[in-house]
């Protein structure tokens, strides 16, 4: 047993706080006993090791109070209420675009299907009165001259309408809308999520206004001069965004480090760049200049065709040209009605623009892979897991495939890679 033996222990303690209204800061002193002598511990063994423990002399030494200062947080994740007004004004406009394109879309829609019928109609009418004027009995001038005028005005009539409609492509028109809905859908949806997730910076305000302005100018909806070529010299991508900014600093942690991004990942998203541009964006630009030659030869034999039947339905029951200008007429004119509805029926020019779209979005992928691997500052960059991801998304594969796919192409040559990398089409 231990016995505590003190001759004599001298306590004295105050404290004391006060309150500063001004600066709201509360001041608390503690004061730490001044007399205090020896506390010696006779008889306390442990094993032969510790005769005796005895503490420290405090009696000489003068500690100074303690301040105990709280003050005022300072709260800086407040919403702007302008940027969140501005976010919201162009919320509207979006929506009012989408619908806009979407109306738009269904009418011209409409134009390519009473147009394809109008002049069909035409122009196999006007091929049976060029039979009908051919067969007709011989010394009947009046109405075999009638049958023959009217088959030709009816051929020229076509010929301008086929010119008109081939000019315009209205199904490809109606491509570009459905496009431009279905962009600006995906833009609304990007300026809700910017909202609901909190604290919207002024540089998001700006990104959304350029987008949208590069919506605009991508799938303009006026015809008269503003419509986009269609039938341009080269075919290229269809391209509906800004030119990719440096972005802020924002990692989803908050700390400093790689922001989700390392060696590995980084080389995977070279080698998706690589069987993009060389396999899937390579692929649709090929089939795009194939689509834009066919619409080209289309475009250019439906009005050659009405107008040579218009020639031959003008020369029926000519002394010198009656047998060729019969042949000519109808046959032309059947020929003409078949190409016609090949290109605007079977929408050539929307398959072109579809194929156009499509090398756009790739693109799109590969412009966006690129400004994060160029970019030196890891915060600046997109989180590494969720740009994987997003990627994988887009694609339509899981992580694990988009992975082997990366690996697979980077044991093969450029020209043995066969694998596309969309699966979704």
């Amino acid at each position: 047993m231990a016995t505590l033996q003190n001759s004599s222990i001298v306590c004295s303690s105050s404290s004391s706080s006060s309150w500063d209204r001004r600066g709201g800061i509360i001041r608390a002193t503690l004061n730490v006993p001044r007399t205090m002598k020896n506390i010696s511990l006779s008889g306390l063994r442990s094993k032969g090791i510790v005769e005796e423990l005895e503490l420290p002399d405090f009696t000489d030494r003068k500690l100074s109070p303690i301040n105990i200062s709280t003050f005022k947080r300072n709260d800086n994740n407040c919403h702007d209420p302008l940027v969140i007004a501005k976010l919201y004004a162009i919320l509207e406009a979006v929506a009012d675009r989408v619908e806009m394109h979407k109306n738009i879309g269904e009418q011209r829609n409409n134009w390519n299907s009473l147009l394809l019928t109008s002049i069909n109609a035409l122009t196999l009418a006007a091929a049976a009165m060029t039979g009908m004027a051919a067969t007709s009995a011989i010394g009947g001038g009046a109405p075999v001259a009638a049958l023959k005028l009217s088959s030709t005005v009816m051929y020229l009539s076509a010929t301008g309408m086929i010119s008109i409609i081939n000019k315009i492509q209205p199904s490809q028109l109606v491509e570009e809308q459905r496009n431009a809905a279905r962009w600006f859908k995906q833009l609304h949806n990007q300026i809700q999520t910017i909202i609901e997730m909190g604290n919207p910076a002024t540089s998001d305000v700006k990104e959304m206004m350029e987008k949208v302005l590069a919506l605009d100018k991508a799938y303009p909806l006026p015809l008269l001069g503003a419509m986009l070529k269609k039938f341009p010299g080269n075919v290229e991508p269809a391209v509906w965004w800004p030119e990719q900014r440096r972005r802020q600093a924002k990692g989803l942690d908050g700390t400093k480090g790689w922001n989700g991004w390392n060696g590995k990942l980084e080389e995977e998203m070279r080698e998706i760049i690589g069987v993009i541009r060389k396999k899937d964006k390579a692929d649709y630009l090929r089939l795009g200049g194939k689509a834009l030659k066919l619409n080209k030869f289309l475009a250019i034999g439906g009005p050659v065709l009405t107008g040579l039947a218009a020639l031959g339905s003008a020369f029926v029951r000519s002394p010198n040209h009656g047998s060729w200008a019969v042949v000519l007429g109808i046959v032309a004119g059947a020929l003409a009605s078949v190409v016609n509805t090949f290109e605007h029926g079977g929408q050539v020019g929307m398959v072109f623009e579809m194929y156009r779209s499509n090398a756009g979005f790739f693109e799109l992928m590969e412009e966006s892979i690129e400004s994060n691997l160029i970019e030196k500052d890891m915060e600046r960059r997109e989180n590494g897991e969720l740009f994987e991801m997003k990627v994988a998304l887009q694609l339509g594969r899981s992580l694990s495939q988009l992975r082997d796919l990366a690996t697979s192409s980077s044991c093969k040559e450029e020209e043995e890679i066969e694998k596309f990398a969309s699966k979704l089409f």
